[in-house]
């Protein structure tokens, strides 16, 4: 099951995201102040980021963050999944399937593109994402990290 996070799930929101960040999906981990900074603006206004909890027998085991931007590009509003974990245990059991379903059929009809980065490493996203529809932005990224100037 997939569903909208509740102030309640703070603590679950924490233990899933630092296992995300301490994972190969992504870079490098970050202070817990950002998973806390993240929670309380999710839980503060949904106008441009939501988070979702995914549960598997009544048990929370996977979260997503979307954001979301207007893209000229795109023509309208762009639906970014900046996070999608999943613990290990409960992969391949239909609930990354189930989570784009969930956002497809709930989506304000604004939406009209959906974007997400993976590793090129994590066959089985991409294989996902591919089979969802997904598939590859010519694009490559660039960041500059504002509070220190620098990009780590």
């Amino acid at each position: 099951m997939i569903r909208k996070m509740k102030k309640e799930d703070a603590d679950i929101f924490y233990y899933l995201a630092e296992q995300f960040y301490a994972s190969d999906a992504v870079l490098h981990p970050i202070p817990k102040k950002h998973h806390i900074d993240a929670f309380n603006e999710i839980m503060r206004s949904s106008v441009y980021l939501e988070g979702y909890i995914f549960e598997y027998n009544d048990q929370p085991v996977g979260y997503a963050i979307t954001s979301k931007m207007y893209s000229q590009e795109a023509g309208g509003i762009m639906l970014w999944i900046d996070e999608i974990y999943i613990l290990e245990e409960y992969r391949s059991k239909g609930l990354g399937k189930e989570f784009f379903h969930y956002l497809k059929t709930t989506l304000d009809s604004s939406i009209v593109r959906l974007r997400l980065e993976v590793e090129k490493e994590n066959e089985r996203a991409i294989e996902l994402y591919k089979s969802l529809g997904f598939g590859p932005l010519a694009y490559d990224q660039m960041i500059l990290d504002i509070k220190d100037g620098s990009r780590k």
